[in-house]
């Protein structure tokens, strides 16, 4: 098991990408502290581990709130002493709401940015103080092609607040590489989760996405888990700063 007698939070825990890395963690040694605002799914998923003889707890917390963000850290500490990964998934998409830039709302812009690049950043900097005083840690980041290309121009918060995420990894990665702490970015492609299931919910849309892929289909959550296992375990001790994609080959055309 490749993260014996690690602790490992997850933020956007309780669906999608969040819940099979919590589980894949949780199947590789790990402690997992979910979390997540989504209170009935994050319990079920905790539950679900600990029948299975993982440890895991669930807390209830939106990352855009500083507060909530300390609670997540505090609770993690109080039960399991340390803290040696972070993976930082919680996200949220609005594709009935983000637009272009003349059209975007500003509380649409506020709404993704707060939860997508303020929530990366809260969880980040209340991670490193207890990183640090560990002797280091891993931090995995959830980018998008969208942040490195044009390629969704209807979608100007998400793509931001994307591009920003993955600026932060990789300042973030430099300032503390000398300091046991290393900080990488997985870039999915597009994914068949709960959060695009608004332009996947027709057959004539999957096929459309999926022939954009060169690997010709949508990605799973169980494609991008043992990309964040490595990332977040020593396998990986050489690697920091890195956009590490898992597009099925979306980001080479």
């Amino acid at each position: 098991m490749r993260l014996l007698g690690k602790v490992a939070v997850v933020t956007g825990a309780a669906v999608g990408l969040g819940c099979a890395i919590a589980t894949r963690f949780a199947h590789e040694g790990a402690s997992v502290v979910a979390a997540d605002t989504n209170v009935a799914e994050g319990e079920e998923l905790v539950r679900e581990l600990s029948e299975h003889g993982h440890n895991a707890m669930f807390v209830e917390a939106d990352v855009a709130n500083n507060d909530a963000v300390k609670r997540i850290f505090v609770a993690a500490l109080a039960r399991y002493k340390h803290i040696d990964i972070l993976c930082n998934n919680a996200a949220i998409l609005l594709y009935d709401r983000d637009s272009e830039a003349h059209e975007l709302s500003l509380d649409t812009w506020d709404n993704v940015m707060n939860v997508n690049l303020r929530g990366s950043f809260l969880c980040t900097k209340h991670v490193i103080p207890l990183m640090l005083n560990n002797g280091g840690g891993s931090i995995v980041y959830m980018g998008s092609p969208t942040g490195l290309y044009g390629c969704a121009p209807n979608l100007t918060a998400y793509s931001t607040s994307k591009a920003g995420v993955m600026g932060l990894a990789r300042v973030t990665a430099v300032a503390y590489a000398q300091r046991g702490i290393r900080v990488n970015s997985i870039v999915p492609g597009t994914m068949d989760t709960p959060m695009n299931h608004s332009v996947l919910s027709d057959q004539e849309s999957r096929d459309e996405y999926s022939r954009a892929v060169p690997l010709g289909r949508l990605g799973t959550p169980n494609d991008v888990e043992g990309l964040a296992v490595f990332l977040a375990s020593d396998e990986s001790a050489y690697c920091t700063g890195g956009l590490y994609m898992c597009d099925g080959g979306l980001t080479a055309i």
